[in-house]
C-alpha cells in the first residue's frame, strides 16, 4: 500500500483517537491501534513523517493510561462498576439475539411435546422422565430436589454450572455453531420439562418451585451463549479489524461477563440446594426469590449498562 493512500485510509481514525475519552476499554482499544499501525509504518515508510506522527499519539496515550492508573485496591470495584456493565452495553444486539433464539427452542420444545407425547423422553431420557412421573404419582412431583443434602447438591450444581458455562462460551471459537447447538439443545430440553408439568396439572407449581433457581441459572446461560456468540461474530465480521484484533476485543469483554456471572451461578446453586427442596413454602416467598432475581438480572446486565454507557458516552466503535 502506498503512504498516500495509508494515510488516507486512517488519518480520520487518527485524528479521532486524540480525542478525550474516560473509557479505559476504548483507550486501550486506540493504543492497540495505533501499535499495529505504528509497527506497519516502520515496516513500509521507516523514514517517514507519518511514523513520528502515530508515535506521538501512541505516546499520548501510553502517558494517560500511567497518570491516571488507579490504586489497585479500586480495580475490583471499577470491574463490577464499570468494565462489566459497559461491555455488556457494547454487547446488548448480541444478547438480545441470544435470548430469542433461546425462547425460540423452548416454544419449540414444548410445542413439539405437546404433539409427540414420545418427545418427552427423546429429550429427557427414559429414566428420568419415568423418575419424575412415579414422584408424581408418589405426591413429590420435585422430590428429586431433595434427593441427596443441601451441601452436596449445592456443590454438585454449583461446579456444574460453572462448567457448563465454560464450555458454552469456549465454543464460541467454532464461529459460534456449537455455542447456538448448545442452546438449542438446552432451549429444547427446558421447553419439554416444564411442559412434563404442564401436562400433569402442575405447571404454576413447577414455575414457583424451579424458577426459585432457574431464573438465576437461565438468564446465565443465555449470557454465557451471549458471549460465546460475540467470539463467533468477532471471527464471522471482524469490520475493519484483523480477525485477530476483532477476537481479541470480543475475548475481552465477554471474559469480562463470564467471570461476573460466576456469582450468579453460585447463588443458583445456593437456592438450587437449599431452597427449592422446600417446595412447601409460601407463595409469596417463592414470588420474593423469583421477582428479586429477575429484577437484580434485568437492573444490572440491562438498565445500569444503558445508564452507565449514557453517563460516560463511550466513543469505541461497535463491533
Amino acid at each position: 500500500m502506498r503512504e498516500g493512500q495509508f494515510i488516507k485510509r486512517n488519518l480520520k481514525r487518527w485524528e479521532h483517537f486524540q480525542e478525550d475519552t474516560d473509557d479505559p476499554d476504548e483507550v486501550a482499544r486506540r493504543f492497540t491501534y495505533l501499535v499495529d499501525d505504528l509497527s506497519y509504518a516502520k515496516t513500509f515508510y521507516p523514514s517517514s513523517k507519518t511514523v513520528s506522527y502515530i508515535n506521538s499519539i501512541a505516546a499520548n496515550i501510553y502517558l494517560s493510561i500511567y497518570k491516571n492508573k488507579k490504586e489497585k485496591r479500586n480495580r475490583l470495584a471499577t470491574f463490577w462498576k464499570t468494565e462489566v456493565p459497559l461491555a455488556m452495553r457494547r454487547n446488548h444486539r448480541v444478547m438480545l439475539f441470544t435470548l430469542l433464539f433461546f425462547l425460540t427452542f423452548i416454544a419449540m420444545g414444548v410445542y413439539s411435546a405437546w404433539h409427540d407425547q414420545t418427545f418427552i423422553r427423546a429429550i429427557l431420557g427414559d429414566s428420568y422422565v419415568s423418575m419424575t412421573e412415579q414422584n408424581i404419582a408418589d405426591g413429590k412431583p420435585f422430590g428429586v430436589y431433595a434427593n441427596d443434602s443441601e451441601m452436596a447438591m449445592f456443590l454438585q450444581i454449583a461446579f456444574h454450572n460453572i462448567t457448563v458455562t465454560l464450555l458454552c462460551y469456549i465454543l464460541g471459537l467454532t464461529a459460534g455453531v456449537f455455542t447456538l447447538w448448545f442452546l438449542f439443545r438446552n432451549g429444547l430440553m427446558v421447553g419439554v420439562f416444564e411442559y412434563m408439568f404442564f401436562h400433569h396439572n402442575l405447571g404454576a407449581k413447577s414455575l414457583l418451585v424451579i424458577f426459585t433457581h432457574g431464573t438465576f441459572e437461565l438468564s446465565g446461560l443465555v449470557i454465557a451463549g451471549g458471549c460465546g456468540l460475540m467470539l463467533g461474530n468477532s471471527l464471522l465480521f471482524p469490520g475493519t479489524y484483523t480477525r485477530l484484533q476483532s477476537l481479541r476485543f470480543a475475548a475481552r469483554d465477554s471474559i469480562r461477563i463470564i467471570i461476573s456471572l460466576i456469582p450468579v451461578f453460585i447463588v443458583a446453586a445456593f437456592f438450587e440446594g437449599y431452597v427449592t427442596r422446600h417446595t412447601d413454602m409460601p407463595i409469596w416467598l417463592n414470588l420474593l426469590i423469583l421477582i428479586a432475581s429477575a429484577s437484580w438480572i434485568t437492573w444490572y446486565y440491562i438498565i445500569y449498562p444503558i445508564r452507565l454507557s449514557k453517563k460516560i458516552k463511550p466513543d469505541a466503535p461497535q463491533l
